[in-house]
């Protein structure tokens, strides 16, 4: 089996210039094919569920598992390139879903959110046994990478037992900046007020179902992933507002304590996350590879000629799966 090939490091390509546009076009107009997948379902001690959708490969080889991002799936771009990948190569694949984003309401008063380390814990527990022989590489997109990261930093070395690497990409690390710069300006008209429409759309679904938990009304008005946190994320998840939120779940404080090799791609033109929020070496462990790119957008990192494709991203992960193999 021949390793990924190099990849040399990112540069958008010149047709397409600025974050916003290397975000948007590539969510919007490079089309990436579906790839066959297996559903399925873990009950949950809690009466809840997980849903895994698991690409099959060659016994004793290594799983690929994705951690999507906010409102995500395996049907996202990213989430189906590099589970295509890991098939080419023969390796198994999964794209764990959070609570409630495999196409079916999750039942508990509780959805997900960015520090849900536990159902990191338990999803990565469940793919260890079914493969418990072959090497597991970890990768969080987004939401999915700031909740990784976050449960790599508490396990510590301990995440040794779980994974032999792991990856973020396009991680909020410090989700008070991201909050705030997503609220604001252009960010709050387009990607903000996209990402509402379902977000609202499930927590109004909550209300209805456990009255007395959530002010309808109030949600409805919300605009801002401020006001969303305040009286839907933190009134589920135990904490006092958004900022408590924003500040005790990210993942950013806990670089330090990582002992997994992991690899953590930030473009520097990201219009979630401002360029000054990003971590600097000295601000995380030596496990840590910081890669930080002037250009790429939000999970995004178009490449090639017109129209463009997606595969900088998977052929770099996999890269970095091939160094840590064990």
């Amino acid at each position: 089996m021949k390793p990924a090939p190099e990849t040399a490091p990112y540069r958008a390509p010149a047709w397409l210039p600025g974050g916003h546009l290397q975000t948007i076009y590539t969510s919007l107009f490079i089309h990436v094919p579906p790839i066959a997948t297996r559903r399925e379902r873990l009950e949950l001690p809690d009466g809840d569920f997980l849903d895994f959708d698991w690409v099959d490969g060659q016994a004793g080889l290594p799983v690929v598992v994705l951690f999507h991002g906010l409102e995500g799936s395996a049907d996202s771009p990213y989430a189906r390139d590099l589970m295509a990948h890991a098939h080419t190569r023969g390796w198994h694949g999964v794209v764990a879903h959070f609570r409630g984003c495999s196409g079916e309401d999750n039942r508990l008063p509780r959805a997900y959110f960015a520090g849900d380390s536990d159902d990191i814990e338990q999803m990565l527990r469940h793919v260890q046994a079914q493969h418990p022989d072959a090497p597991i590489h970890a990768v969080g997109v987004s939401l999915g990478g700031n909740a990784l990261l976050k449960w790599l930093g508490e396990a510590g070395e301990t995440a040794h037992e779980r994974v032999a690497c792991a990856a973020g990409v396009s991680t909020p690390l410090d989700l008070t900046a991201a909050g705030h710069a997503l609220d604001r300006g252009f960010n709050r008209r387009v990607y903000t007020a996209r990402f509402l429409v379902t977000l609202k759309k499930k927590a109004l679904k909550k209300a209805w179902l456990f009255p007395g938990m959530l002010d309808a009304k109030a949600i409805a008005a919300a605009t801002t992933f401020h006001e969303f946190d305040t009286l839907v994320t933190a009134r589920l998840h135990g904490f006092r507002d958004a900022d408590d939120y924003w500040l005790r779940a990210s993942s950013k404080p806990l670089l330090k304590s990582i002992a997994v090799p992991t690899l953590v791609i930030n473009a520097r033109n990201d219009p979630f996350l401002p360029a000054w929020a990003l971590p600097t070496c000295d601000e995380v462990s030596p496990a840590v590879t910081l890669e930080q790119p002037d250009t790429g957008g939000h999970v995004a990192f178009p490449s090639g000629p017109f129209p463009g494709n997606l595969d900088w991203l998977p052929q770099r992960l996999m890269q970095h799966f091939d160094t840590y193999r064990r």
